[in-house]
């Protein structure tokens, strides 16, 4: 099986736990023979993965992404590939000569993947449909074969973005959040409060022109998978959805979505329309959804209107072989909670911090430590300090590699009390690290652990009680952290890549089906 993947992140680029996820399963795939293709937005670290061939941010060339996005307008307005690619032909822009060549490089964990990456933040190359110039044609000839010299490259891509039409589907989006000047935007934009003060800006886990940024990632995934051979595209979160959509159209291979996490889950009900509609559209054009847990599932159904009969559920997992590192030491006194996670509504670090205030009233050798970045951030510190705990709350910052595994070396007691979380890698995480773990009811990794402490997200008073148990009773700890440990042997990334595989193949005889009922 061949499968193309598009994904946003990867180790080392990564801000939570879609790039493990990502880097977890393909590494599983590759263990079954699948050949997987990953198509990313940044080039990935050359020392993670032996036979691997990572080729740089520039091996999308103007002349490739001229092609991809012709064709992909082309086929939108209901003319065939075939079609398309004869009237490249007949005006010169199509010529086996001209396929990019860019030099790969030999990593080391994966066997069968390829890492192509394209620069998602490469200005927007919209506006009229007019041809290109003779001109310019001869100058992509010479961007080709390297006579140009960085004057005329630069010459030529600010006339791309003058002459190159969108993605089919997509043309019609709007401007990023943020980016007009509508006099109703500040009062659609008016922060939600949150419990214990915090408040969320609608919109606000978008910086940047990322809606920008997952058009252009569309177009150059176009251009780098025009000679790749595979069978199935597997499409990871919304960034990648309208690319996926772009993919299958102009290839007619079966598309796979599957989602990490909904708008919902991120933002509640003040959800990002422009970021929903691109989820309901992934998701409706896909042969079909997975999602990580029951708990997605039941949202994709009900909120996005997808036929059950087209969801699958496939779990995450968790990898086992972690670097030993030294326990660093606070104070032979204290006990450590930790909170390790994007410091955003969704993950709620206002719970955590509600409990950590219950836990002091009764036992004060405890320190809470909040490892994570978000939005957030500022206005947990400051309620930290409102609430009179500061002194006992420590902000790591985002944490990377070594540091991750001292912060969960260092902790009595884990706890996640997300608000909706999809699934949730940490808790997993902090049991392999041999730590127990306490964990919000509204998970989907609740659905598959049974040796941790579950409670509510709201319920600080219970959340609290359940800390207290785990630092005040060690034969309570420690059955958390002997049962816990065996039951992460269940959970792998290898049973992840196998159902994973099976609806691949799913998805291929499904597509078959369809054509040869037209």
């Amino acid at each position: 099986m061949r499968v193309l993947m598009l994904g946003w992140e990867f180790p080392p680029y990564i801000s939570g736990g879609l790039g493990t996820a990502c880097y977890g399963l393909t590494k599983a795939l590759d263990k079954l023979g699948v050949e997987v293709t990953f198509v990313l937005p940044k080039a990935v670290d050359r020392s993670l993965a032996s036979h691997v061939t990572l080729l740089s941010p520039e091996s999308g060339s103007p002349y490739e992404m001229a092609r991809a996005v012709y064709l992909s307008r082309r086929v939108a307005e209901g003319v065939s590939v075939e079609q398309a690619e004869r009237e490249l032909r007949a005006t010169g822009l199509l010529s086996s000569d001209a396929d990019s060549t860019a030099s790969g490089i030999d990593a080391q964990e994966f066997d069968h993947v390829t890492f192509q990456a394209v620069p998602a933040r490469f200005s927007s190359p919209y506006g009229d449909q007019s041809a290109l110039t003779e001109q310019q044609i001869r100058l992509l000839r010479r961007i080709e074969t390297g006579e140009a010299d960085p004057a005329e490259i630069q010459t030529l891509r600010e006339e791309l973005r003058a002459v190159l039409p969108s993605v089919g589907p997509e043309a019609g989006m709007a401007a990023a959040p943020g980016a007009d000047d509508d006099s109703d935007a500040d009062a659609a934009n008016a922060p939600t409060p949150g419990f214990l003060g915090l408040h969320r800006q609608k919109g606000s886990d978008y910086d940047g022109d990322l809606i920008g940024d997952v058009r252009r990632y569309a177009d150059l995934c176009l251009a780098l998978t025009r000679n790749a051979d595979f069978d199935v595209i597997h499409a990871h979160d919304w960034m990648t959805y309208p690319a996926g959509m772009a993919v299958a159209r102009v290839t007619g291979k079966p598309l796979i979505v599957q989602v990490h996490s909904t708008e919902f889950d991120r933002s509640g009900e003040n959800v990002n329309q422009q970021v929903y509609e691109i989820e309901r559209r992934g998701m409706h054009s896909a042969m079909r959804v997975v999602t990580v847990s029951y708990w997605t599932k039941n949202i994709v159904q009900h909120r996005y209107g997808v036929n059950p009969e087209q969801i699958r559920v496939v779990w995450n997992g968790v990898d086992l072989q972690w670097q030993n590192v030294s326990k660093p030491a606070i104070s032979s006194t204290d006990k450590i909670v930790l909170f390790l996670g994007r410091i955003t509504m969704q993950k709620g670090p206002e719970y955590f911090l509600g409990a950590a205030k219950r836990v002091l009233e009764v036992m004060d050798n405890v320190k809470f430590i909040i490892a994570g970045s978000g939005d957030l951030v500022t206005r947990t510190i400051e309620l930290a300090a409102r609430m009179g705990i500061g002194h006992k709350v420590l902000f790591t910052g985002f944490l990377r590699g070594e540091d991750v595994a001292r912060v969960y070396k260092m902790a009595d007691c884990y706890v996640m009390p997300s608000v909706s979380e999809p699934f949730g890698l940490a808790p997993l995480e902090a049991m392999s690290h041999d730590v127990p773990v306490i964990i919000s009811k509204q998970s989907g990794v609740s659905e598959c652990l049974t040796h941790v402490l579950k409670v509510d997200f709201w319920d600080i008073d219970e959340m609290a009680n359940k800390i207290l148990a785990v630092l005040r009773h060690p034969p309570l700890s420690q059955t958390l952290r002997q049962h816990g440990g065996i039951e992460l042997h269940h959970i792998t990334w290898e049973g992840a890549a196998a159902k994973c595989s099976s609806i691949y193949e799913e998805a291929v005889a499904g597509m078959a089906l369809a054509t040869s009922a037209w």
